[in-house]
């Protein structure tokens, strides 16, 4: 018999608090505490470089927007193509925080679905459109935000755990977390194993860069970043429970297929920088 004081037993509130008629709910929340600390670290940085204000001011929109819409489509096109590619109102929803009813109507119901890959790529995209208008070196702005991203990253894996999903797979480890919402059984907390190594991730990308600022502008940084967020992640999935039933077929589950390519890039970076400061 399953001795729940064994384990951590989770159910928060989904809302973190309410502005008269509006509920903040906790993923929101930490969406927006991840990308407000990843704002004021890049403005450091760029008041470091010595970098214009007028060319940071319009970053926050690039990012925001990349990040949501890259997140968003990753999510409908990778995650769920039969319902959001076979039908008018499935693309619909795909583009709008909206479930269209069966009787009529629609709710409003927020992005339900977000995946971290397309939410890089749409951020690489978002981070060239900037480039091309503010005119800054493309491995500067990409260095940067590598050195940030990691707060970001940290709080929306919190939001997952708020919301209990993304859960990970049955274990007995004494720090295993009991999604109620879910079921009753003792599951690894993933989300919370990527929260930690993200939050890892800044403060050694912070120490990193300033023992050795000149390797900003190289795209050593960027590379670093990559391939340490998605070499982790390639290995947690081991510990998660497949977000689709579609994946239980392949060799290797959607997360660690998607992550393969951005290592391959990360790693392409690091040798890239290394043979540039040498040279």
């Amino acid at each position: 018999m399953l001795d729940l004081l064994n384990y951590i037993v989770w159910q928060p509130d989904l809302e973190a608090f309410h502005l008269g008629p509006i509920t903040v709910r906790w993923y929101g929340l930490m969406w927006i505490i991840g990308l407000a600390l990843a704002y004021f670290v890049v403005q450091r940085l760029y008041k470091e470089q010595k970098i214009k204000d007028e060319l940071f001011d319009p970053l926050f929109f690039y990012c925001f927007v990349g990040i949501l819409a890259g997140a968003r489509l990753g999510h409908c096109i990778f995650y769920e193509p039969d319902y959001f590619l076979t039908s008018w109102q499935g693309i619909v929803e795909m583009f709008l925080p909206i479930r269209i009813l069966p009787e009529g109507g629609w709710k409003l119901i927020g992005y339900a679905g977000l995946a971290s890959h397309g939410g890089t790529l749409g951020l690489m995209i978002a981070l060239w459109l900037y480039v091309r208008k503010t005119k800054l070196g493309i491995w500067t702005v990409l260095d940067n935000i590598a050195i940030a991203t990691g707060t970001t990253a940290c709080f929306i894996r919190l939001g997952n755990l708020m919301n209990s999903e993304i859960i990970g797979k049955i274990t007995d480890v004494p720090w295993a977390f009991i999604f109620e919402r879910v079921d009753t059984m003792p599951r690894h907390p993933g989300q919370l194993y990527e929260a930690i190594a993200y939050a890892l991730l800044f403060f050694i990308l912070w120490y990193l860069h300033k023992r050795m600022p000149e390797k900003i502008g190289t795209g050593w940084y960027f590379g670093f970043c990559l391939t340490y967020i998605f070499t982790f992640r390639f290995f947690i999935e081991y510990t998660k429970e497949v977000q689709e039933a579609f994946e239980t077929s392949l060799p290797l589950d959607m997360g660690q297929i998607l992550s393969i390519p951005f290592i391959i890039l990360g790693v392409y970076c690091m040798i890239k920088a290394k043979k540039q400061v040498s040279s």
